[in-house]
């Protein structure tokens, strides 16, 4: 999920030493023995956002320190210990909404989740899914709304459906009503009164003319929403991000954004640019999730894409989602952060 472009040879591809920091890459790490001899940077105390204690990343952490592994659990709590997206499930989004919430509230910190249920989602892709139809999606949409209530919550509206209408993936009799669709999802969640909400915009590598995202952002209701995102499970760094969001605030009469920076630490893959949304190798963390960006029109830099959890089933991955204990220790491996 997630690309500026497709391409259906990826399954053939070899794993590409992922494990070992992926030497071959152009910009692979090479300062792993000092990094793992170092004191790792620890969470700041006062971070808004609240960390699952419960994530893939956590568990991972624990069965490795039972097993011994002190090195690699100390890498991964650079993951486990710092704030990422929830994603609630399609079927039953309530239960974790509400938990996540809860244990949010008791420590002052706001849940950051992921909507991602839109009908025809991902083109069928390695994503495929979504909702049946509207009413479907309405129902899920309004029972997402209903369990955060009035808790401090923010939601990163539905990745990849406004940039795949702009580069034709989605077919155009779908169009229009996925336009309506987000714009009655964004009113919906606004209505929760300590809700953020950021529509997807995509990425700089993959709607490259802002200005074609303009029009259908607009359609969708981007004016009630807080804003937009960018970057969602990319790897663009945080400059040429905030350079596109610029422009493209520009256009949406000066919308605020906000970036994911999970897996952006040593910037995109480079070649083929076909090849480097699916679990690149080398890449790395980049900046740790915070609202002190120091600009005025980024309100927060998150982990939405959840380090760790594979793109899809290329180099050697498990299914979209799924956890990749070796992925997640070599972007912990490769960071500086």
């Amino acid at each position: 999920m997630f690309r500026q472009t497709r391409t259906r040879t990826l399954a053939a591809l070899a794993v590409l030493g992922l494990a070992a920091g992926c030497s071959s890459a152009p910009d692979a790490d090479t300062t792993t023995a000092a990094r793992e001899t170092s004191p790792l940077a620890s969470p700041a105390a006062g971070s808004p956002f609240w960390v699952d204690p419960a994530s893939p990343a956590a568990q991972q952490v624990q069965r490795w320190e039972q097993q011994g592994r002190e090195r690699d659990a100390r890498l991964l709590k650079l993951i486990a210990d710092r704030p990422a997206a929830i994603w609630p499930s399609a079927e039953r989004p309530e239960p974790k909404i509400r938990e996540a919430t809860a244990a949010a509230a008791r420590e002052g910190r706001t849940a950051v989740f992921v909507a991602y249920d839109i009908p025809h989602r991902d083109c069928g892709q390695h994503s495929a899914g979504g909702a049946y139809g509207a009413d479907a999606y309405r129902d899920w949409i309004d029972r997402f709304a209903r369990a955060i209530g009035d808790s401090q919550a923010l939601v990163v509206l539905e990745p990849d459906a406004v940039a795949h209408i702009v580069d034709g993936c989605t077919p155009g009799e779908y169009h229009a009503e996925r336009e309506q669709m987000l714009s009655e999802a964004i009113v919906r969640l606004k209505r929760q009164p300590r809700t953020k909400v950021y529509l997807d915009a995509g990425n700089p590598a993959w709607i490259r003319e802002s200005w074609k995202l303009v029009e259908p952002l607009k359609r969708a209701g981007v004016a009630n929403a807080d804003g937009f995102a960018l970057n969602v499970s990319n790897f663009q760094t945080d400059e040429t991000t905030k350079e596109y969001g610029r422009r493209l605030s520009e256009d949406l009469d000066g919308k605020h954004f906000v970036v994911d920076t999970s897996r952006n630490g040593n910037g995109p893959l480079g070649g083929d640019p076909s090849q480097a949304w699916c679990n690149p190798p080398g890449r790395a963390l980049g900046t740790p999730p915070t609202k002190d960006t120091g600009d005025p029109l980024v309100d927060a830099y998150l982990w939405i894409k959840r380090p760790g959890e594979s793109d899809g089933q290329c180099r050697g991955g498990p299914s979209a989602g799924q956890w990749w204990a070796d992925y997640a220790l070599a972007l912990a491996r490769n960071s500086s952060v």
